[in-house]
This record gives C-alpha cells, structure tokens and sequence, in this order.
C-alpha cells in the first residue's frame, strides 16, 4: 500500500485534468454534455454510470474561490436571468435546435447503458425458443423519443469500444444489439468497480461477443462434442436403462471444460479441482479426465474392483489425472461427491486453498477451482450462499472461482417455470458478491469456447468469481429411468425435434467448406474406440509427480490402537511456555488478556496447574515447533467462544483497525510450521465443509474446525454426514479433520447445552472417527498432538467443556504433560479399598465432577468412578482392566447429563455388557427420554442435574440390564 495515498480530492482534480484533455467534452458536444451535468445535478440517478461516476469526482474539485462548496442546478439561475430580461435586462436566447440535439445525445448515452444493463434479457439464450422476448422498452429507441428519422443521425460513440468514436444510430443499434443480445449475453454492470465495468465493455464491444476462430479450432470443438454426444449414445445403447445422469443436450459443457483446461494450462494454471453434481459427470470422468471407458464400462458391468467397505455409485466417483497443454502439464483433481447437490463446493475450496498454501501461492495463480453446477440446485441451495460469502475472506480466499451451469432449463422436474425460482436467472444468487455472469446458448458452441475464454481470463486477472451460464436442455429425464413428457410435454416436443448440438456445428462447418463428412467421421471414429474401451488421440500423463503431490501411503492401514509419543521434554516444555505467553512490548494488551499470559506463564513455570486454555496452547505450540502447520476456524476462534483462548491478542493502543494484533504462536521458533487462526463467518456448513476440504489434501497439517456451541454443528449436518462420517469407506479418502464441539449441561438451555453426542455415536462404525471427550488440561493436551504424532489420520471429534475450562479441579500439573499420554479410560484416582467397592459409576465429560462431590458428601467409599474420555473406537481394553480391579462390585451405573435418548448411553450399553463378568448388573442414571436436549428453565436444569447425581448412587430403577 503506498505511503502516501491521494486524497478524495486530490484524486478527483487528477480525474477532472485527464478528461479535460478530452477533446470530446467541448465544442459541439458542449451543450449535451452541460445537459447531461443539469440532469446530473437534478438527479445523480438519471445519468449513465461512467457518467455519474465522472461528475461524483468533479464535485471533490474545489470551487474557483478555493472554497468546497458544491455546485448547484444551473437551470434556476438561467430562469432568473430570464426574467430579469423580461423585465427590460438582457434578453437570452435558447437555441432549441441545440437543445433537442442534446436531449438525443443524452438519450443515446442511457440507450447505451440500457444495453449493457439489460441487454442480456433480449439476447438469443434458449436453444428451444419456447418463449418469446419480453418486453423491456429501455432496449427499444422509441422509449427514448426516437424514430426511424433518427437513423442517420450521428453521434458520439467514444464511451464505447466498438472501434468508432462517431456512428449513426442504425450502427450503434446493431453493434449494440450484436453484443448484448446475440447467443452470448453479459452482466457485469452492478460491479461496484469501475475497472471491471471497462474491461467487460472492451471485451465484448470490441469483438461484438463473436468470436473468430480458425478452422482448426472450430474442428477440435467438433471433436469435443462428438465425443460428448458418443459416449452418452454408446452407454444408452450398450446399458440400457441404467443410470448415468446423461448430459445430452448439454455437450457444449465437454467443449467449455477442454477449453477451459488448455487456456488456463497456457497461463501458468498446474492444478484444476473440479466439484460436480451428477449430470454429465461419467462424460467429464471420460472425456476431459480421460479416464479410460474401459474402466467405466467395468463399473457397468460389476467387475470392476469392490475392495472399499462400502463403496458409492459410480456417478459420485472423483478421480485425477495430470494432461498436457501449452504451458506444461496440469493435475486435474475431480473431488468426490454425494447427492447432496451442491455440498461439494466449500470441500473444493478448501482443497483448492490447502493446495495453494502447499504451493506458496497466495493469489491463486497456479491453483484454479472449477464448480459446475445445476440450474435448480445453483439457486436453490442455501450452501451456495455461504460458500460465496468466505470468497474474498483472507482465511478462505483461493483466487476466484470459475462456475459453470448446465442451465437445462428444468432443474429436477418442475413443470412449471413460475415454481422454479423467484428470480429472473438461475445466476442472480452471485449478484451478492458481484460475480460477472455470461448466459450463453448451449446450441452456439463456439459462443460457449468465446465465454470460455472470457471468463478465465477475468479470474485470472482480478482473482474473482465469475459465472458461465450454458443454457442448454435435457434429453432425457433426470435420470434414463424417468419419463420426462409426464410434466413437460410442451418442452419435450421441442426436445424431441432437436437434432442435437454436434449435428447443427457439423452442418454449420460443413457449409463453411470443412468437409461434408467431417462430422460422421468423427462419428465412427469415436466409436471405434469406445468399442475397443480406449482414447482417441493423448492420453493422459502416465506416473507424473511435481514436489508437490502429497504421499499419503504413510497414512493408509493404520490402527487406532498405534502408540504415540505425545508428552515432550521438561526442557522443551519451559521453552516453548516462556515462548508463548511474553509479549513484546510494543504490544499493549487488554489488562483482561494479559492477566491470562501472566498466569500462563506462572503455569509454564511450573508454580501452578495447568488450565485447559494453556494446555491447548501448549499442544499447539510443540506441534508447530515439531513442523506440524496448524489452522484453526470457527466463529470466535481467536478468542474462544468462552474467552479462554485468546490465541490473537488486540494491541489496545492500535491506530489503524487493520494493523496492532500479535499471535505469540506464529513466534515460537525460527524456523516453525505456521500457526493459523481464522475468525469465521458466521456459516457452520460451508466452513465446516471447507475444512474437510483442506485436512482431505494436507495430512500433515492439525486442521481444526471450531463450533461456537456444539449446538451449531448440526448447520452442518450433511457434511458430517457424507463426508466425515462415511467418506473413507465410500471413497477410499483418508482425512484427519479435528472438530471442537463445545458440550455440557450448565442450564443454557435446548440451544446451547448439547454437541449431539448421540448423531456422532449413531454414525460411528467401520473406526471411521474418533469420539473424544476430554476433562483435564493434560488430556486435550495429548489428544490433540495424538492426532498429528501417530500416522492414524481419522476425523477426530472432541466434545470440549465450557464450565471446567475455568475449573481448578480439571487443571493438570506439568508432570501430566511431560510424561504419559492421552488415556482412553482414566482410572479412579481416590485410594480406595478395592475389595470394598461394590457400585462402580462410568461417565464421560462434565458429570464426572459432579459424581465426585457428591460421593464425598455421602463419603461413599465403595464407589469407584471412571471416565470414559474415549467413547469411539470404545478402549475394551482399558476399561475391562478397570472393571477387574473391583472383583466385587456387582452393580456398574452409567451416569450422563443428555437425556436418556441422547448422549452416549444407547451406544456404550452394548460395549459396557460386554465387558461385565456374570451376576453384574447395569444400571443408567441421567435425564429422562426427552424431545429437546435440555430444559430452558433454570429451576427444572438444576432438580434434573441433582436428580441424576444422586441416582447414581441411589437404588437401580428403570431399565437395567443384568448378565
């Protein structure tokens, strides 16, 4: 940023001296443009844009007498003067001829701006020509007091880059027209930018949206569609009525994808991520991953290999593959995707900017995200909307996003288009972010090469969104197995006398002399290597690796059960904790935060216990200093929900809102692992998925995906769902995401009380995840360094506490931390006479220090407690070693906070019965059944938390279960 920046003023004199150079303002244009400043000053919303943008800046100009007042509406002190020669003053003239010159000059300039705003609603978009134009009567001349007289009347045209500065009108409607409203139509003009504004209007009026491609390049988008409509027509012959989600009517898209890949290839782009729903994804695997289709038409025919435990349907397979262009080879990664339609876009994000981090590249220039989409889903999916709003946010930026609708124009199977949105375009969701959209007809392909090639070149220049808009149609049903004429007739009559993308290009390339039989050569030729199940032409790059390719063999097999040595040195732990909480002195903390790193410093040294806050630090601190890159999000993470973490500390003395913040974990040693930490916005579904994205491309960066409450998480359900939950073992994708859930019962109420304990558990099978709830410092401590230090890389869910990340009893001493480890069951820790115990109360999480209280109240040393701090995969081991210390025991309790439906009991029963000798019984004390996870009533939170505390230790009522 400079150092000496313009002011408003200073910038609008230099604007005000460039257009004075302009010979165009003066002269004959004179009164038009002194029209038009009237207009302005009456009105600043009645002129064009370039216009009002250039009299906003004349009004930071000081005035002749070096004051800064305002200009004022001419036309009243013209009036005045009117009267005064009325009255026998000076008599004024008003040439009228001037004047109407000047009303149509002005009017050609809101005629051009009406174009450029609106054109896009005339241009010629549906392939099916169902409707007919609308009526927009700013695109028509006599809305502006024009007539056919008016033709030949010649006017300024400098604003405009159609390669004339003068043109007639007939020439402007047309060069207008040609640009706005042909096969390619633009949006762009509620850019708040200038730049971006300018750059579109010289993009598109200077050629007019058509392009001019060689013979060669028209053959090859040929050969892109042939071989788009050949392998869907192959398939529908050869596997009839089995699903593939066909992209016919839409091949156009196979001819944007090369397009996109070759062009971007050329300048500079090594990697592509691509997310995708189902329509046209087999075509994509084929075609432009180039994936053989003898691999394909194994899947169809059920020999392929089945060596997953679960395995997804082969429209939901992701793939990679590395293919040559101009500019070298490119990785091509195609992300694996459930239904769920447009849950895939974070995740790729969030690969996308792992990649680009791996890379150093901090604008996106070698990493490139490819979103296609559905027309239906684009709009219709609240994903989008998040996924959009983290675009230009500094923790989850990754350069700007192409987007691609296959608009067939009829989403799943609504019949009506009045049912379908409550919007004009499928795209006006990215008007929030202010994405350009280019809407093309998907009949016209070299328009969607053209479209193509813009919309890259506009990512790569301003490292933005932007959105390519194919409207084309679907053949068939929504899947082969639907009859789409049941609730489209009208469309599907259409439909059915298309001849179809590739054969209208080949007619059209025949008449221009490409050959007669171009097109059915192609044809046969493509389907000659179907036949044989291979390629024509390149393959794809066999064994190619860059520095950069990720080895995940180190990760794959694992058990959980592996050791890991998570304490460090005595030596170590004193220097990283000196480290960690100095703050230099340039820094002025609030006198809150810096009590907290004082006592943090006390902890380091050993003068007192260890808190949770500090413990997590600690854990942080030696895995950056060991070369493990940590990357903390979540709303309020800096902070903590609860102001326990401050891991970001605010110089109270800042003069800039931008500058004056000190993280002591990015200052732990020299050479470190960096430490992120991201203060999210408010979305759980799209950073969550974001971050799954980013741990699925990094193994050996600690990704960490913080709740506020763990409450919240359930905004993400699907991606916990589909992604952390069941991804290894429907994909085969190995991912090590750690989430913090906040959990436990302090009388918050139904919202803010419960992570959902029990949705993790339900999940829990195949030692998909680990499912932890931690109760001291040490042990959060050692479970987050288990998680980088062993090679075990499963989705780690830690159900973190609210009320103990303040308790003394939780805190841990520095010996916990320098030897041990995380313990999956810890043991009781009051000397109690073993043979004398005859309950034992297992509990996991908060509880614990309730039972403890009131077993010292009762001084009821014949019970034993153990925590069970691992609740998936269930430690068997551990806790059956526990059970044996008390041969006596005949009676074991499980004691929750949750409710009875809830929580843990439902999952651990089985694994606790299994571990009982013969003559135990099994008894549950907690909440009863209940509909919400907790009561909002103070009173009624505070009868049930005492209710359960002394059941436990009470006589066994209700359920119990007896082996």
């Amino acid at each position: 940023m400079s150092s000496n920046p313009q002011t408003p003023a200073t910038a609008a004199a230099s604007v005000y001296t460039t257009y004075q150079d302009n010979t165009y303002l003066f002269g004959g244009n004179a009164p038009y443009v002194e029209e038009m400043y009237e207009n302005y000053l009456a009105n600043p919303g009645s002129v064009p844009d370039s216009w009002r943008d250039y009299f906003d800046a004349l009004q930071h100009v000081p005035a002749a007498d070096g004051t800064n007042a305002k200009d004022v509406p001419h036309q009243p002190v013209i009036n005045a003067f009117a009267e005064r020669a009325k009255a026998g003053g000076t008599k004024v003239v008003m040439a009228s001829a001037d004047a109407e010159m000047g009303r149509k000059r002005t009017s050609v300039q809101q005629l051009i701006a009406a174009y450029r705003n609106v054109g896009q609603r005339w241009a010629d978009l549906d392939p099916l020509k169902r409707t007919e134009r609308p009526a927009i009567p700013e695109l028509d001349p006599a809305f502006y007091g024009f007539s056919d007289a008016d033709q030949e009347i010649v006017f300024d045209t400098s604003n405009t880059f159609f390669g004339k500065n003068r043109m007639s009108l007939r020439e402007l409607l047309n060069a207008l027209r040609e640009t706005y409203c042909g096969t390619l139509g633009a949006e762009y003009m509620y850019a708040t930018d200038q730049g971006e504004k300018r750059w579109w209007q010289q993009k598109l009026e200077s050629i007019r949206s058509k392009p001019n491609f060689t013979a060669e390049k028209k053959t090859h988008i040929l050969d892109r569609l042939t071989a788009a409509e050949g392998l869907e027509r192959f398939l529908h012959t050869k596997y009839v009525g089995q699903k593939r989600f066909s992209l016919e009517g839409g091949e156009s898209f196979i001819a944007s994808m090369d397009e996109l890949i070759q062009s971007a290839g050329a300048q500079g782009v090594q990697e592509i991520v691509i997310g995708m729903a189902h329509r046209g994804r087999l075509n994509v695997l084929v075609n432009t991953m180039r994936k053989l289709p003898a691999d394909l038409f194994a899947e169809f025919d059920h020999t392929a290999p089945e060596d997953l435990p679960s395995g997804d349907v082969k429209y939901h397979q992701g793939f990679s593959s590395d293919v040559s262009t101009a500019g070298g080879p490119v990785h091509l990664s195609l992300a694996f995707n459930p239904s769920h339609l447009e849950i895939v876009n974070p995740v790729v994000e969030g690969s996308v900017r792992a990649r680009m981090d791996r890379r150093a590249d901090p604008l996106g220039k070698q990493v490139l995200p490819v979103l296609v989409h559905g027309d239906a889903a684009f709009g219709g999916q609240g994903v989008n909307q998040e996924t959009f709003a983290l675009a230009q946010t500094r923790g989850y930026f990754t350069g700007g996003t192409v987007h691609i609708i296959i608009n067939n124009q009829i989403g799943f199977t609504t019949s009506d288009p009045r049912d379908m949105r409550s919007s004009v375009f499928c795209t006006d969701i990215v008007k929030m972010v202010e994405a350009p959209v280019l809407h093309v007809n998907g009949d016209d392909p070299e328009a969607v090469v053209l479209a193509t090639q813009l919309a890259l070149e506009y990512r790569l220049t301003f490292r933005k969104d932007v959105v390519l808009d194919i409207v084309c149609f679907r053949k068939l049903g929504h899947n082969e197995q639907d009859t789409p004429a049941l609730t489209q007739p009208l469309m599907y009559k259409k439909i059915t006398a298309q001849p179809g993308t590739r054969k209208l290009f080949a007619d059209k390339l025949a008449t221009q002399g490409l050959g007669e039989t171009l097109g059915d050569d192609m044809v046969k030729s493509y389907r000659a290597a179907l036949d044989a199940g291979k390629h024509i032409g390149e393959s794809v790059l066999s064994n190619f690796k860059t520095k950069y390719t990720v080895d995940w063999a180190p990760f794959l097999g694992k058990k959980w059960t592996d050791a890991g040595d998570t304490s460090i040195p005595a030596s170590e732990w004193k220097r990283l904790a000196e480290r960690i909480t100095t703050i230099p002195e340039s820094v002025s903390p609030h006198q809150l935060v810096k009590k907290v790193y004082d006592d943090r410093a006390a902890m380091g040294r050993g003068d007192t216990p260890v808190d949770w806050g500090m413990g997590e630090h600690m854990a942080f601190a030696s895995l950056v200093a060991s070369g493990y890159p940590v990357r903390l999000s979540g709303e309020d993470s800096g902070r903590g929900t609860f102001t326990h973490r401050h891991a970001v500390i605010h110089d109270q003395k800042r003069e800039k809102w931008d500058i004056g913040s000190y993280v002591a974990l990015q200052n732990v040693a020299e050479n470190q692992a960096p430490f992120v930490v991201i203060d999210s916005i408010l979305s759980e579904e799209a950073v969550l998925g974001f971050e799954y994205g980013y741990a699925s491309n990094d193994p050996n960066t600690m990704v960490i995906w913080e709740a506020q409450f763990g409450d919240f998480a359930n905004g993400a359900q699907v991606v916990i769902d589909q992604f952390i939950a069941s991804g290894e073992v429907k994909w085969g994708r190995v991912n090590g995401l750690t989430l913090m859930l906040p959990h436990g019962y302090e009388g918050q109420g139904p919202e803010h009380s419960s992570a959902r304990l029990e949705r993790f558990m339900q999940l829990a099978a195949d030692t998909n995840m680990q499912i932890v709830q931690p109760t001291t410092a040490s042990q959060i401590f050692h479970v987050l360094r288990r998680q980088m230090v062993r090679d075990l890389r499963k989705p780690l869910i830690i159900f973190t506490p609210k009320s103990l990340l303040r308790n003394k009893d939780a805190t841990s001493p520095v010996s916990e931390f320098t030897k041990g480890c995380f313990q999956t069951v810890i043991p009781e820790n009051k000397v109690l006479k073993a043979d004398k115990v005859k309950r034992i109360l297992a509990c996991s999480g908060k509880v614990y220090y309730d039972l403890v209280k009131k077993r010292e109240e009762l001084a009821a040393n014949d019970v034993a407690i153990l925590r069970v701090e691992q609740l998936y995969p269930f430690p068997h081991k551990a806790f059956a070693a526990e059970l044996k210390k008390y041969p006596n025991a005949t009676e074991l309790v499980w004691t929750q906070d949750e409710p009875q439906n809830q929580g843990a009991w439902f999952f651990v029963q089985h694994y606790i019965h299994e571990n009982m000798v013969t003559g135990q019984k099994l008894g549950y004390s907690g909440r009863a059944a209940s509909a919400s996870p907790a009561v909002g009533y103070s009173h009624l939170h505070q009868e049930q938390q005492k209710s359960l505390v002394e059941g436990a230790f009470g006589k066994l009522k209700g359920f119990v279960l007896s082996k």
